[in-house]
């Protein structure tokens, strides 16, 4: 008995134990696939060396390293701060910008970021494409 108790508390702990990796900070790749920088599940964003990038907010507010509000995403489209939408992002990952014009692809299979000529400029596997958006097609975090 004590064996299967041992057992079910290892599988528990080895369950748990990846539940946790998956909402651990994400990691941004460019076209190499070097690290870039990440993004928390909590919204943070970091460059490539650790240091705070800015951050998006749970009512849709993305800061820039300062804190201050540099836009809105609402409901996968892209504001500014005076409430002018730059862009938005179609269910299959396309991203537009406020003109309509294709930005780029997110594939929501495996994270891969490319622009307008399909070409590749990134990775973001585990991120929300709305985050992703914000990151490699509106700068907002200095890029």
């Amino acid at each position: 008995m004590k064996r299967i108790r041992l057992y079910v508390t290892v599988v528990v702990l080895a369950i748990a134990g990846m539940m946790a990796t998956q909402t651990s900070a994400q990691v941004l790749r460019d076209a190499d696939f070097n690290s870039i920088g990440r993004i928390n599940g909590n919204g943070v964003v970091r460059d490539a060396t650790g240091h705070s990038a800015g951050s998006f907010d749970v009512d849709g507010t993305v800061r820039n390293v300062d804190g201050k509000a540099v836009g809105v995403i609402k409901q996968l489209e892209i504001f500014d701060t005076d409430g002018t939408r730059i862009g938005y992002i179609n269910t299959d990952g396309t991203v537009h910008d406020g003109e309509s014009n294709v930005l780029g692809y997110i594939s929501i299979n495996d994270g891969k970021v490319s622009d307008a000529e399909k070409q590749t400029i990134g990775f973001a596997r585990g991120v929300r494409v709305d985050w992703i958006a914000c990151y490699y097609f509106f700068h907002f975090f200095g890029k």
